[in-house]
């Protein structure tokens, strides 16, 4: 997990939520443990857009944990939520530039 990019989205979720950024660690759970519901997830994920210059498909994995593809338990916590959305900017920001 990037350490540049958690910080984004800790720093993200505490603007965006008013939760308090020391509450936000590698272990939070988004939705159990710092309460977002699922409009203050979208405004964290617009605001992410933004500042990651990257579409990240946060509809798709919603959809995959309804679909039971995916656990929320896992995805949602911060440290795995984070590795994703790593992983993606990287391979997004890659394809650019070919």
């Amino acid at each position: 997990m990037g350490s540049e990019t958690f910080n984004i989205v800790a720093d993200t979720i505490a603007e965006e939520c008013a939760v308090p950024r020391d509450k936000i660690t590698p272990d939070s759970h988004v939705i159990d443990d710092l309460g977002l519901d699922s409009l203050a997830f979208l405004d964290v994920c617009y605001a992410l857009d933004v500042k990651l210059n990257a579409k990240i498909p946060f509809e798709r994995w919603v959809g995959d944990v309804n679909s039971g593809k995916t656990d929320s338990k896992e995805l949602f916590k911060m440290r795995n939520l984070v590795a994703e959305i790593d992983k993606f900017v990287v391979s997004e920001h890659a394809a650019r530039q070919v």
